[in-house]
């Protein structure tokens, strides 16, 4: 069903929230060579180089990342840059190709000085030359969990192909699981800990799990609600959130947005009694957990902040839909 609503108004997902808006002072100048990096392989074409121009994640690697030295912001902007391009291109592709494509990425991010056959899928060279340079400046540690999760969202992403191949619609359940993987957030945090040598126990420590998740399911909750309205213009059935609400709750958008919200609000809560309960371990391991943790948290601000100020989902409206947060429902 479609909502009969003209308007959608959206949740302050900031509310109660402590990470508070910083940007990296470095963010132009890195932004831009990254951006330029991107466009010297000529991956785009004129359509989809708009689309990428107005997305701007060097503006959201900058405030996801704040702190971050400038070759440590570099493979940030890097790395989503490539993340974008995988989906873009997998986003066009039948499972079969998407498996294909993925291939080509784990293969040269496990090889990266291995040369790449002459006539191989761009993403190939692009994502070589981003590793060769990120991973030096990379712990062992979280090089090894990045490569893992990359793996983990390429698989994802063949999973959602063969979802549109079938026109299959998840139910919530199933499609947040699968969702946690597609959205592509566990490598992001992975660069957090690139100046960090994090013990697997630590990591895998069940509170810091919880956390993890948390967020990550925080990140999933707002990016689709803020995406809904483009994405059901571009697809009758969306790899989108507020769509399975309404088809699960036979329900209109409004409605699949406020139960979005108030499941949001949930995550929110359960995380800042989280972080204020950290584990602890040694005064070194401690200090760079609470970092780390400090990091995910604030990726929740810097997805929130970056979705109003990027052209990604509200054009040149953003600062406007902020502060009104309402939406016209596209027709």
């Amino acid at each position: 069903m479609t909502s009969s609503a003209s308007f959608i108004r959206l949740p302050d997902l900031l509310e109660g929230w402590p990470m508070v808006r910083a940007i990296n002072p470095q963010y132009e100048q890195v932004a831009t060579e990254s951006a330029d990096w991107l466009e010297k392989f000529q991956p785009f074409d004129a359509r989809y180089l708009a689309i990428f121009r107005k997305c701007n994640f060097g503006l959201l690697a900058s405030l996801a990342y704040p702190n971050a030295s400038p070759d440590h912001l570099r493979a940030a902007c890097d790395m989503l840059n490539c993340l974008f391009l995988l989906d873009e291109i997998s986003d066009r592709l039948c499972a079969s190709d998407a498996r294909k494509a993925g291939d080509v990425v784990m293969d040269s991010l496990r090889n990266p000085l291995k040369p790449r056959p002459e006539g191989e899928n761009v993403l190939g060279v692009v994502f070589q030359s981003f590793w060769a340079r990120a991973s030096t400046s990379s712990s062992c540690s979280s090089a090894n969990r990045f490569v893992e999760h990359v793996q983990a969202f390429v698989d994802a992403v063949v999973i959602e192909a063969a979802d549109r191949d079938s026109n299959h619609l998840r139910n919530m359940d199933d499609y947040l699981n699968l969702r946690r993987s597609t959205i592509g957030v566990m490598p992001c945090f992975d660069i957090l800990q690139m100046g960090m040598d994090l013990p697997d126990d630590v990591v895998n420590h069940p509170k810091i799990v919880l956390l993890v998740d948390l967020a990550t399911d925080m990140l999933i909750l707002a990016n689709d609600i803020y995406s809904y309205n483009v994405e059901r213009i571009r697809d009758d059935n969306p790899h989108n959130l507020v769509a399975v609400a309404m088809k699960e709750q036979d329900c209109d958008a409004q409605s699949a947005i406020d139960y979005i919200a108030r499941c949001y609000m949930q995550l929110r809560d359960r995380f800042l009694a989280g972080f204020d309960d950290l584990p602890s371990w040694s005064s070194t391991i401690d200090k760079d957990v609470k970092s780390y943790i400090w990091g995910v948290g604030n990726w929740v601000t810097a997805n929130i902040e970056w979705s109003f100020e990027s052209e990604r989902y509200f054009g040149t409206h953003g600062k406007d839909i902020r502060e009104s947060r309402t939406i016209a429902i596209l027709a």
